[in-house]
C-alpha cells in the first residue's frame, strides 16, 4: 500500500512551514539583513531575531525593535536579506 505522500521529496513550501528541526535537511529560520536608515541612508546589518533595539550608526535613530521572534522594523526603513 502506498504512502499519501512522498517522503523522500516533500515540496519546497511544505519544508518551509515546519520547525527546524524537523525538516528533511535540518536548516536554521533565522538570517542576516541589511537596514537602511530612512533619515541619513546608511546601511546596517541586522541579524533577524536579534533581542536589543539595533540603533542607526549614523543619526541614532531607531531601525528595529524585538519581538518574542523576529525584529519588527520602524516605519521607512528598508531591508535586504543578504545572501549566503
Amino acid at each position: 500500500m502506498p504512502l499519501p505522500k512522498d517522503l523522500l521529496h516533500p515540496f519546497l513550501e511544505e519544508e518551509k512551514r515546519k520547525h527546524k528541526k524537523k525538516r528533511l535537511v535540518q536548516s536554521p529560520s533565522s538570517y542576516f539583513m541589511d537596514v537602511k536608515c530612512p533619515g541619513c541612508y546608511k546601511i546596517t546589518t541586522v541579524f533577524s531575531h536579534a533581542q536589543m533595539v539595533v540603533l542607526c550608526v549614523g543619526c541614532s535613530t531607531v531601525l528595529c525593535q524585538p519581538t518574542g521572534g523576529k525584529v519588527r522594523l520602524t516605519e521607512g526603513c528598508s531591508f535586504r536579506r543578504k545572501q549566503d
